[in-house]
């Protein structure tokens, strides 16, 4: 419904789950209390429900959602990143962990409105410098709520010449349809 509403610059979104629990409680804990293993757990679920079509894409690389430096040395780790190579291992399609970067440190979307989030992200992201052009890209994140994110990141990748954005995320906020 989110696509039909507000149009996307990305091709297609493969969300696995509805955010609501236990999921919601699952996906905090891999979030912000270092249950990294359960990265496995949500790869294998993103395999089983779109390995198949998401190979059919011909995709040239995923990409995980970054995280500002400062966010990732506190936390210790970006859990798009640690979900895209858990994917990877599953489905043969290399990750570019440095293809995009996160610029601006933003304040927590879950903190804002559908537009203060895409206020928000406004140039927060930018393509690393020794990126390698891929004509397809998946990104990867944990939650899609509004797409801000998803749609700041696929504006940053088309305008350096990828050709087509898809993403996979774990789960989706009601009300949201990739």
């Amino acid at each position: 419904m989110d696509c039909m509403v507000v149009p996307k610059s990305y091709k297609c979104g493969f969300p696995v789950f509805f955010y609501e629990e236990p999921l919601k409680s699952a996906l905090y804990d891999f979030k912000y209390k270092n249950q990294r293993d359960y990265a496995i757990f949500f790869a294998e679920c993103m395999d089983r429900y779109y390995g198949k079509m998401i190979k059919r894409l011909n995709i040239d690389g995923l990409v995980p959602v970054p995280l500002h430096p400062h966010k990732r040395k506190v936390r210790g780790y970006n859990q798009a990143q640690l979900l895209a190579e858990a994917f990877s291992k599953r489905i043969g399609i290399p990750v570019y962990k440095k293809q995009l970067l996160r610029v601006v440190e933003t304040s927590p979307q879950k903190e804002l409105d559908d537009k203060k989030r895409m206020k928000n992200l406004k140039n927060a992201f930018q393509l690393d410098v020794n990126a390698i052009k891929l004509k397809r890209v998946l990104l990867v994140d944990d939650i899609y709520t509004s797409g801000a994110t998803i749609e700041s990141c696929t504006e940053v990748l088309l305008g350096a010449g990828t050709e087509e954005v898809y993403y996979i995320s774990v789960a989706i906020g009601k009300g949201y349809a990739g």
